[in-house]
Order: structure tokens, then C-alpha cells, then sequence
């Protein structure tokens, strides 16, 4: 493949690239101009979208979607996931100005990193060579850390910052290491060249670099036991970038580790496997159980995302083009329930203004605001997986596959084990309508929190099974297209 049709194939990146360059030159030379760059920041992503979308619609695979000599895949997996994280990133802009202009700390530098990330997470989904994955991991991850501490007054986010620059300094290294041991027993950095050289019997070397590349993206994707960062990050940094990291850099990130275990590790599904199948039961268990005594909203939610990741990793367990595309489907439903609690989250303060975190602060909410209080509800009953809302779908489609793939056993556990979470999730629902009133809660907000509340809420609700076809369908044509290179 020729220099202009790579070019061609990378336009979204492009795009994003030129994009975050051109405002980052904005951002230094006109330093009111914060919610000017947000609006074209969101306008590129929208942008970049547009521009993804014909390969997922065609069902783009095989040779014709690498780049670069196969090392960059615009394939419709690849689109699938971006879309999901452009539509999040979106999201994330338009809750972002309101809460910063509060505190003071609104600035554009603000939607430029989370451009950079954006592009990080573009790259690594599309990564086909190792060293393409470690250049987007990187890219997403440098602007993450500064997000994470973007809020310089506020001690709670400078130390959640530094918290997610040493373990996520950590994890690149075991992940380098993962990567060195691979090349060092295929010659290759190349997933396909990996795969044809990782036949038969593996090797001790080859298995230890298969399992620290792993563990390097399980840092990432925040499944047990590599989660000890969540919940003090979620909890430090200022709440519209935790409702970034606990939507598009997960798809970004569940997206990279399907498609490693997958092309790179394909012949050797059943070493992995026992790997992810552990990290999926443990992640459901202890993410559960680490909830069920928070105090805290974000910290709880950072919990349910662990929880939730182990719940997505059965998916990818079956090590099936329809267990990856139920974790794809299960992916779409998450991000929305997430943006959504979060949102209502964001929502929560104080007459003053002063923002509330604590579970506690929600008591008596349905009294007080009833409708912020039914879509908080929604959310909680829909990431608990209780029909007819629309998370019900995700659980129901994960565990099917897994049955599919003849892992009966870990769908049971899964199932069980899920009966935990829901203690909590009820719990808040029970705070919020049966207890007294706390009297400090406010839902006044900007009309950008009330349209993204309100978007979520209907896609979690019943109403959400309408879309079980259409989804299902671009989930199954991005699922092939990542076994169609296996």
C-alpha cells in the first residue's frame, strides 16, 4: 500500500492532530478563549467520527485497511471503538467548562489534552506492531496526567496526578519488558508476525512476556489486581476528567487489550485466557466488595468500573468473534451508565456552589429533586444489571457468549457474583428515596449536564432495546474484522 492511501486511512488522526496543534497556538496567544476551544475541539472529534464511520458501515477488513506497512489498522473494530470514544470525549467537553468556571480553573489548554488523549486512544486501538501501541498508550497517557492534576490549587488533584504518573509509569515498564521478551523469542514486533511465530508449544520466555504484556494493560483497563490507582485518582481529579477516564480511555484501553490477546496471541488463546479469566472473576468480586463500604460517590463508581471491567473481560474470555462483540455491545451500555452517573454527580452542590461527593449528600434527594434523583436511579438499577433497563442487555449478552464458548462455569460465577454489586447500587437508590432529606442538595445546572443526563437515561432505559439490532450488528461487523486478521 502506497504513502497516499495509508494517509487516507489515518485521516481521523490527522485531523485530530492538525486540530489540537491549531489550538494549542489559540490557547497560547488568547488565554480567554476556553469555551471557543472546547466548541471546535468538540466540532474536530465530531469531525474525526465522521471520518471513522464509513469503515465500520462497510465492514472494513483484511489488507486493504493497513497502513504503514501493518502497523496501523483501520479496520472496523478500530472504528467501532473510536466512535465510542469520540462520542465520549464529546460528552466529557461539554460537561468540563461550567464546573471549571466554578472553581476558577477553566482554561483551554483543558479540551487541547483532551484532544492529545483522544488521539493517543485513536492510535492505540489501530496499533497492529507493538511499538504503535506503546507510542498511542504513551500519548494518552502523558495528557492523562496532567488532566488528572489539571485542578494546581487543589491538593486532592495534584496527588491524584502524581498517584497516576508512578503506577502508570510502572505499568509501561512492565509492559516494555512484556514487549521485549516477545520480540526477543518472534524477532517481531509485529502482532501478525507474533502470532505466526507464537504456534505450538509455547515456550517459558514467550510466556512470561505474554504474561507481563498483560498485566502492562491490565494497569491499564484498572482490572484486579493492577487496580490499587483507581480509586484514589477517580476520587482526586476534578470530576468531569474522572467521567473522561471512566469512559473513553476504557474503551480505548479493553479495545488494545482485545485486539493484542487476540491478533497478537491468537494461536495461543488458551494460555491467555486462564489469565483473563482470572483477572475477570477477581475484578467482580473484589470490585464489589471494595464498593460496599465507600463513603464517597467517585470512589464507589471507581469500584463499579472494576467491577464492570471483570464483567466486560468475560467477553474476551470466550476468545470468539461473538464474545468480542458482546463486549463491545456491553462497552456502548457502560460508557453511557457511566456518563451518566457522573454527570448527576457533577450536579450535586451546595447553595453556594460548594461541590458534594458524599453518598450521605444524596439523602432525601427524591424529595428535593426528584427528577435528578430518577435518573440517578435508572443508573444505578441499569449498572446493576436489573431489567428492563438497558444494562440488563450487556450482562445478558457477555454471559450468553461465554455459555456459547463453553465456559458455564464462569458464567455462573459471574452471575452470582454479581448479586454483590447490586447491594450498593441499591443502596444509593434507598439513600436517595427513604432517607431524610440531607437539605443541601441542589440539581441546578447548565443545560449541557441536562442533555447528556437526559440522552443517557434514555438510552438505559427499555428504550434501549431498540437499538439491540443495530448495535448488535456494527458490534458483530467489528468483531470479525478483528478475527478476519487471526
Amino acid at each position: 500500500m502506497d504513502f497516499k492511501a495509508s494517509l487516507a486511512l489515518i485521516a481521523p488522526e490527522i485531523l485530530l492532530s492538525l486540530s489540537a496543534l491549531a489550538l494549542l497556538l489559540v490557547a497560547a496567544w488568547s488565554r480567554n478563549s476556553s469555551r471557543l476551544v472546547s466548541i471546535l475541539a468538540a466540532v474536530a472529534l465530531g469531525g474525526a467520527a465522521f471520518l471513522a464511520a464509513p469503515a465500520l458501515c462497510a465492514g472494513a477488513m483484511g489488507p486493504d485497511t493497513l497502513a504503514f506497512g501493518g502497523q496501523f489498522a483501520a479496520d472496523a473494530f478500530a472504528s467501532f471503538s473510536k466512535i465510542l470514544i469520540y462520542v465520549a470525549a464529546i460528552a466529557c467537553l461539554m460537561i468540563a467548562p461550567r464546573f471549571f468556571d466554578r472553581q476558577g480553573a477553566m482554561r483551554p489548554e483543558y479540551p487541547v489534552l483532551v484532544l492529545l488523549a483522544t488521539l493517543g486512544m485513536g492510535i492505540m486501538v489501530s496499533a497492529t506492531d507493538f511499538i504503535t501501541l506503546y507510542v498511542g498508550l504513551e500519548l494518552n497517557s502523558l495528557a492523562a496526567y496532567v488532566l488528572a492534576s489539571f485542578m494546581r490549587s487543589d491538593d486532592r488533584s495534584a496527588e491524584a496526578g502524581l498517584k497516576y504518573f508512578v503506577l502508570g509509569a510502572l505499568a509501561s515498564g512492565i509492559l516494555l519488558y512484556g514487549v521485549s521478551l516477545v520480540y526477543g523469542f518472534t524477532g517481531t514486533t509485529s502482532f501478525e508476525g507474533a502470532r505466526a511465530a507464537l504456534t505450538g508449544e509455547l515456550s517459558m520466555g514467550a510466556l512470561f512476556g505474554l504474561i507481563f504484556v498483560l498485566a502492562g494493560l491490565a494497569f491499564k483497563i484498572s482490572a484486579v489486581p493492577f487496580h490499587m490507582w483507581t480509586p484514589d485518582v477517580y476520587e482526586g481529579a476534578p470530576t468531569p476528567v474522572t467521567t473522561f477516564f471512566s469512559t473513553a480511555p476504557k474503551v480505548a484501553a479493553i479495545a488494545l487489550t482485545a485486539r493484542v490477546a487476540v491478533d497478537a496471541f491468537g494461536a495461543q488463546a488458551d494460555a491467555w485466557r486462564q489469565i483473563v479469566i482470572f483477572a475477570a472473576l477477581a475484578s467482580i468480586v473484589l470490585g464489589a466488595l471494595g464498593a460496599i463500604g465507600q463513603s464517597n460517590l467517585k470512589r464507589l463508581l471507581a469500584y463499579s468500573s472494576i467491577n464492570n471491567v471483570g464483567f466486560i473481560l468475560i467477553g474476551l474470555a470466550a476468545a470468539t468473534a461473538g464474545g468480542v462483540s458482546a463486549m463491545l455491545v456491553y462497552l456502548a451500555i457502560y460508557v453511557a451508565m457511566s456518563l451518566g452517573s457522573f454527570v448527576v454527580v457533577l450536579m450535586l452542590r451546595t447553595a453556594e456552589g460548594e461541590q458534594l461527593e458524599g453518598v450521605a449528600d444524596i439523602a432525601g434527594l427524591s424529595r428535593t429533586q426528584p427528577l435528578l434523583a430518577l435518573c440517578f436511579a435508572a443508573m444505578m438499577f441499569s449498572i446493576a444489571g436489573i431489567p428492563p433497563l438497558f444494562g440488563f442487555w450487556g450482562k445478558f449478552v457477555v454471559f450468553q457468549a461465554a455459555v456459547e464458548a463453553d465456559l458455564v462455569a464462569l458464567a455462573a460465577i459471574g452471575i452470582a457474583a454479581s448479586v454483590i454489586s447490586a447491594f450498593y447500587y441499591i443502596k444509593i437508590v434507598k439513600v436517595m428515596y427513604f432517607d431524610e432529606p440531607a437539605g443541601v442538595v441542589t440539581g441546578k445546572s447548565d443545560w449541557a449536564h441536562w442533555l447528556i443526563l437526559g440522552v443517557t437515561t434514555l438510552f438505559v432505559s427499555p428504550l434501549g432495546y431498540l437499538l439491540t439490532s443495530p448495535l448488535g450488528y456494527l458490534a458483530d461487523k467489528a468483531a470479525a474484522a478483528l478475527f478476519f486478521v487471526a
